[in-house]
């Protein structure tokens, strides 16, 4: 049996709430799963994500396979981070410090998202006027434009055969 961690929709219509389960591969998104391990929902700001650490770490022990959306989930938590140094047999200590470390810039991307938006909403968008052209440029541009008239009507009445 392929097991995998994926998300279970929920909530009411526009406002998904998702699960995030052990499910059996063949099983629909919906239907029987194996075990919940968290829950995600993204349309809070920024988007709430809990996860059981070791009941994860768990499943993914065991071979489970993360769908795209739950391994980044799972990689925002440090959880995958995790998963691979284990692997590699790293001690706690690294781990931890790799972990935190990962957190610190999480946050900080959020910080600066949030930092972003305030400056956005407090900063309304000015509309730029068009800037007046001086007069002696405008005045070329039609002469340029009455002499390439002139010279593209001769050039019609060369191909024709009724020079003057």
């Amino acid at each position: 049996m392929a097991v995998k961690l994926r998300l279970r929709r929920m909530g009411k219509k526009r406002q998904p709430v998702y699960k995030v389960v052990a499910a059996d591969a063949r099983a629909p998104r919906d239907g029987r799963f194996i075990e919940a391990i968290g829950l995600y929902n993204p349309k809070t700001d920024p988007a709430t994500i809990e996860i059981s650490e070791e009941r994860a770490l768990y499943w993914l022990n065991v071979g489970a396979q993360p769908t795209t959306t739950v391994r980044n989930i799972l990689s925002k938590e440090g959880i995958l981070l995790k998963f691979d140094m284990t692997k590699r047999g790293k001690s706690e200590e690294e781990i931890n410090a790799k972990v935190e470390e990962l957190k610190k810039l999480h946050e900080a991307k959020l910080a600066k998202k949030a930092e972003e938006k305030a400056k956005a909403k407090a900063k309304p968008v000015a509309k730029e006027e068009p800037k007046a052209e001086p007069e002696e440029k405008v005045e070329k541009e039609e002469i340029s434009a009455e002499e390439a008239q002139g010279t593209a009507s001769e050039e019609v009445k060369a191909e024709d055969g009724k020079t003057e």
